[in-house]
C-alpha cells in the first residue's frame, strides 16, 4: 500500500505527515535547514524536506543523500502551501537506473 506524504501550514508552522504521522526530519543524515522542513521554492528548508521525503520513501539514506537536490528543485519547489504526495507519485519523481 502506497504511502501518502501531507504538508500545511498552522500558526505553529509547516507541517509533514506521513500515513498521519510526523515525518522524522533525518536530521542525523545531514542538518540542511535549522528552522526545519519548507517548501514551494528552493533553500534550506525545501532541501531537508526532500532528504526526509526521500529517506522515508526509499529506505536508502545514500539514495537520498545523492537525489534530495534534484528532487528539492523538481518537486519541493513547486508545492502548493497544503499538499499531499503518495509514494507512487515521489516514484514516479525518480530518476530510472
Amino acid at each position: 500500500m502506497a504511502k501518502v506524504y501531507e504538508g500545511s501550514r498552522s500558526l505553529a508552522g509547516a507541517v509533514v505527515t506521513v500515513d498521519g504521522r510526523p515525518l522524522d526530519p533525518r536530521l542525523d543524515l545531514r542538518r540542511l535547514s535549522p528552522a526545519g522542513f519548507e517548501w514551494t521554492y528552493e533553500g534550506a528548508g525545501p532541501q531537508q524536506l526532500a532528504l526526509a521525503l526521500l529517506a522515508d520513501h526509499l529506505g536508502d539514506d545514500a539514495r537520498a543523500l545523492a537525489l534530495h537536490e534534484d528532487f528539492m528543485a523538481d518537486v519541493v519547489a513547486v508545492l502548493d502551501n497544503a499538499w499531499e504526495l503518495t509514494s507512487d507519485d515521489i516514484e514516479a519523481a525518480l530518476p530510472r537506473r
